[in-house]
């Protein structure tokens, strides 16, 4: 289920705001969680004995992963990147203090729980969040330092001016 409500909710602020912005952060987090998969199919590592039933591999937990890079792009995102209009319908800094403090502990709650489960270990936990946390530092830094937040305003620009407005 923790699936689907993140995916959701991510879908959601996407279609509320039309940024381009977000839609590089959802390219960003297919984007760690299909390579984590691929990493998980070299190392196969087997999930942990229990109650598991998948027959998947195990390491680097891809939940782990990908969680990850929502908490630290979130977190470098509120900290670093300006607020974009459509999400200016409360203080901003309530905005940038409450979503951290909220997606920090949630992704942990997350990440613990997989262990819990009975999915994974807590390397395997350990080296999923630890791969998200470097892929969104990446991704964040080819979105800040490499420029690409420039093009991005172009194109949302163009994008609601020209195709939702007419």
């Amino acid at each position: 289920q923790t699936q689907f409500i993140v995916t959701s909710l991510t879908a959601c602020v996407l279609l509320y705001t039309h940024s381009v912005g977000i839609a590089y952060f959802i390219i960003g987090a297919l984007a760690c969680s299909f390579s984590v998969k691929a990493v998980k199919k070299l190392v196969k590592q087997p999930r942990p004995l229990g109650k598991s039933k998948k027959v998947t591999y195990g390491m680097p937990s891809t939940h782990s992963a990908t969680i990850s890079y929502y908490a630290v792009y979130i977190c470098a995102s509120c900290r670093y990147l300006l607020l974009h209009d459509n999400l200016k319908f409360a203080p901003e800094g309530l905005l940038r203090t409450l979503v951290p403090i909220t997606a920090l502990p949630w992704a942990s709650l997350i990440v613990i729980s997989r262990v819990w489960l009975g999915h994974h270990t807590w390397p395997q936990v350990a080296v999923g969040s630890g791969y998200g946390i470097a892929f969104a530092s990446l991704w964040f830094a080819l979105w800040t330092a490499g420029g690409l937040d420039a093009h991005g305003l172009v194109l949302e620009e163009l994008f609601v001016n020209h195709l939702l407005r007419g």
